[in-house]
């Protein structure tokens, strides 16, 4: 039976934008449930500048606290920066995922860099990075678009995947960071970059700004992807791009692949518990979908 896997990203990507910032004991069952749900990649947190997002504040910490606690278990964090760098080999996460942007007016605003120079500096850190251990995912942020500067150029794209596996990242991500791409463009870029870099795996994460979430991750598995970014209840967003809105729903996306006898190593009603905790501590609900499938077909007379 073929199969894929899903990291995810809700304890990064998607409390990044929230107001409300989460407590380190309120991630730890955050985190518990996701490993007890099946997945074997969780995002931990980002080692970024607490004053520009206070949600990750205690990354550090939290990598620290839940770092063995679940064997085989892969942790990982965002790094942008050399401090970030430091900070996350001294915690011990198991993989760096490290990512610049295509675009530059999208690199102004996430950190304050041109994209050349954000990018060198990104080249520089996975030269620096290897460890016993330790894996890295090189990220390109705004790869199918930006909604500063309309279309990205492929052959830039390409480039910079390039660049990153001869730098010697071990994975290389292509990161729909607006959520403007579609499945046609997906599948043709993924193709592209499996071609140009056919030695490395390629991972995928992509925001449902335009509904075309899950019709993109189907093109890009269409095109060989086997690696995806989700995030429990579809929490998420940039926060230096208005407007922005989350990742794929984790339960979305486990129903997708189940759908097609594909296997996803996920217990999906495991995996809405998730979706339910992160809805009480936030006191809303959030925008995935099967959750409520769900609920709806346990009490289907409402």
């Amino acid at each position: 039976m073929l199969s894929v896997t899903l990291e995810d990203v809700s304890l990064r990507d998607g409390l990044q934008s929230e107001q409300k910032i989460l407590l380190l004991a309120e991630k730890l069952s955050i985190f518990r449930l996701l490993a007890a749900a099946g997945f074997k990649r969780i995002q931990a947190g980002a080692f970024v500048h607490p004053e520009m997002v206070p949600q990750m504040a205690d990354t550090g910490e939290f990598v620290q606290i839940i770092r063995g606690e679940v064997p085989g278990v892969l942790i990982s964090a965002l790094v942008l920066n050399d401090k970030g760098l430091e900070r996350a080999l001294k915690c011990g996460v198991n993989r760096l995922n490290i990512s610049s942007s295509a675009s530059n007016s999208h690199s102004l605003k996430n950190v304050k860099r041109p994209a050349e120079e954000a990018f060198a500096g990104l080249l520089e850190m996975i030269r620096r990075a290897p460890r016993p251990g330790l894996q890295v995912r090189a990220g390109i942020q705004c790869a199918f678009g930006c909604v500063y500067e309309g279309p990205i150029s492929e052959e830039k794209v390409l480039e910079m995947a390039v660049r990153l596996a001869e730098a010697g990242a071990g994975e290389i991500e292509l990161a729909d960071t607006t959520g403007m791409a579609n499945p046609l463009q997906v599948r043709r870029l993924v193709s592209k970059t499996r071609t140009a870099i056919p030695h490395l795996p390629i991972s995928i994460h992509l925001h449902d700004t335009r509904g075309l979430g899950l019709a993109n991750m189907l093109a890009a598995h269409e095109a060989g992807v086997n690696l995806f970014d989700v995030s429990a209840g579809g929490l998420g967003g940039c926060p230096f791009l208005k407007g922005a809105s989350g990742n794929v729903a984790a339960e979305d996306a486990v129903n997708l692949f189940e759908q097609i006898g594909v296997e996803p190593g996920i217990d999906l009603k495991a995996l809405c518990k998730v979706v339910d905790r992160y809805e009480e501590l936030l006191g809303r609900s959030l925008p995935g979908r099967m959750n409520r499938v769900i609920k709806a077909r346990s009490n289907p007379f409402g």
